[in-house]
């Protein structure tokens, strides 16, 4: 998620409206052709607490005349059976804690983390993605939430998809990258009593299995956890279960999401930016797509720890009559899978 451009010459108005059988309607009622086995007793599943993020409506920016609204999504959110939600682009919400606390509480909601990146290669721009991470944690820590995703910083810009790093990070920037994420993680722990769970992303230094290992290796795990976002691990070629397999531990916080292969293939073929990948429906509902979930909610169960699992579908820019049908087929199905409630 966050600032990704428009490619009008190939953006369907919903995702994978290009190919055919992916349209809003085909891609919403799909779960129920592809049902989970039968939902298991064992407590291990109920400690996983299923949420969504404003991304499955289409937000990507904290203001963008292509999205809806803040309230009417809200309003959505809660009407697709969801209770617990992330904030996503800081200032697409209320930043009054206030206003915030009010508005998600008259809906039953509740929130559980906030979103935010930064530049922290450099040493020069900490002040500023300090700032913005103190803005945000001042934000939700007042509602009771006890994580900030954090956002890697891309090469690729999402919004023009021009290069503006290089594609490859030295070793002195890397360093820096990694004191950069403990200096964070020490002050969102001391201040806020928050947890900085680093999110994997296209089109950033942190997106391949390797990069994240090397990542967890570089930082100190008493501050820094690993957000898992099942479909960025794809995307950047990795295998999700063997994340869960391999870095079970560091794992604080999970987005829950699927890549189709077939777009990702010709993203790779094309050299799309990640946000042109998204343009053209890379990002679609489970039961499509890769991961396969029920394995995946078993492992993630098979953790034995309390998580928070967040849907957050990749739909910048959106069809506003998707992402509710969209939202409410993929609780369903997540909930036939042991993720949720039915």
């Amino acid at each position: 998620m966050n600032t990704p451009m428009t490619d009008t010459a190939h953006t369907p108005s919903t995702p994978g409206a290009d190919r055919p059988g992916t349209t809003a309607e085909t891609t919403a009622a799909a779960p129920s052709a592809a049902p989970c086995k039968a939902r298991s007793a064992d407590p291990a599943y109920s400690r996983l607490a299923l949420g969504i993020a404003p991304d499955s409506w289409g937000v990507w920016f904290p203001q963008d005349d292509q999205q809806i609204g803040p309230m009417t999504t809200l309003d959505q959110m809660a009407e697709a059976g969801f209770e617990y939600l992330e904030t996503g682009p800081h200032g697409y919400f209320p930043t009054d804690p206030a206003v915030l606390a009010r508005e998600t509480a008259a809906r039953g909601l509740t929130v559980v983390a906030g979103t935010q990146g930064g530049p922290l290669h450099h040493r020069e721009d900490w002040p500023a993605t300090e700032k913005g991470i103190r803005d945000v944690a001042a934000l939700v820590s007042e509602l009771g939430a006890k994580h900030l995703v954090y956002l890697p910083t891309p090469y690729i810009d999402y919004k023009t998809s021009e290069q503006v790093e290089p594609r490859t990070i030295d070793e002195e920037d890397w360093a820096v990258y990694m004191e950069g994420l403990n200096h964070v993680g020490a002050l969102l722990r001391e201040d806020y009593g928050m947890t900085l769970q680093v999110h994997p992303h296209g089109d950033t230094y942190i997106e391949s299995a390797e990069q994240i290992a090397r990542a967890l290796a570089d930082t100190d795990p008493d501050l820094v956890s690993l957000c898992l976002d099942t479909g960025h691990v794809v995307y950047g070629g990795g295998d999700p279960l063997k994340i869960i397999r391999d870095h079970g531990e560091r794992i604080g916080f999970v987005h829950i999401k699927a890549m189709d292969p077939q777009v990702l293939a010709e993203t790779r073929r094309n050299g799309w930016s990640f946000a042109q990948a998204v343009a053209h429906g890379v990002s679609v509902t489970p039961p499509q797509g890769q991961p396969e979930m029920r394995a995946l909610i078993d492992a993630l169960a098979g953790l034995g720890k309390d998580l928070n699992v967040v849907v957050e579908q990749d739909l910048y820019p959106v069809d506003p009559a998707f992402p509710l049908p969209n939202a409410i087929a993929t609780r369903r199905y997540l909930a036939q899978c042991n993720l949720g409630t039915l």
